[in-house]
């Protein structure tokens, strides 16, 4: 298992697609997106509790469709104060097609009253490769961090504005792109996906 030669990736988020390309600069693949490949790129539901089962359901569906090895990740947030949630539902936590700033205002409604101590959190992802012929590989990165009471910094999207990771006092919407895929869920995912390939390939 090593890498392919083309991978699709399986999401028709501009924010999330631009992430990945960023983080995964130096893989060595030719990357096919919704942006640049005209499909037919299968409209997939997220219809799972679990973060690698729904990104399996996408990178499959989407490997099915193109007939090339495609990329997939699920991520969401857990707050502690609310036993986990929102979880893998975290972007439809205020209802189906849900914006950004709705899930976010969901979010601080929940969790008014809450003390700053009561308010540590994680952001988690799980990063899958699927090949068309059926083999699959999987990592997890996790963020550890704390959520404020109102939203600071314009970068990033979903909950970053709301989101101080440990050790900063910037939320990931105040770091450089560069400074948030260091320390990411999203970024320890795809490395930690990398490696595997690294390691298993030959």
């Amino acid at each position: 298992m090593t890498f392919p030669e083309r991978l699709a990736i399986a999401s028709a988020n501009r924010h999330k697609l631009r992430e990945i390309l960023e983080i995964c600069a130096d893989w060595p693949v030719e990357w096919i997106t919704v942006e640049t490949h005209p499909g037919p790129w299968p409209e997939v539901d997220e219809p799972h509790e679990d973060y690698l089962a729904n990104a399996l359901e996408k990178g499959r569906a989407v490997a099915a469709a193109l007939g090339v090895p495609a990329l997939a990740d699920d991520s969401g947030i857990e707050v502690d104060a609310l036993g986990g949630a929102p979880g893998p539902r975290s972007a439809r936590y205020a209802g189906p097609g849900a914006s950004d700033a709705e899930n976010r205002r969901r979010l601080l409604s929940a969790l008014k009253g809450i003390p700053g101590s009561g308010r540590t959190a994680r952001f988690r992802c799980v990063a899958a490769l699927v090949w068309p012929d059926g083999r699959e590989v999987h990592a997890e990165g996790v963020c550890e961090g704390v959520l404020l009471r109102a939203e600071r910094g314009s970068g990033g999207f979903g909950y970053d504005p709301l989101f101080v990771p440990e050790g900063w006092e910037r939320t990931m919407a105040e770091l450089a792109p560069a400074e948030k895929h260091r320390i990411s869920h999203r970024g320890r995912a795809l490395r930690a996906l990398r490696e595997l390939l690294v390691h298993r390939g030959g």
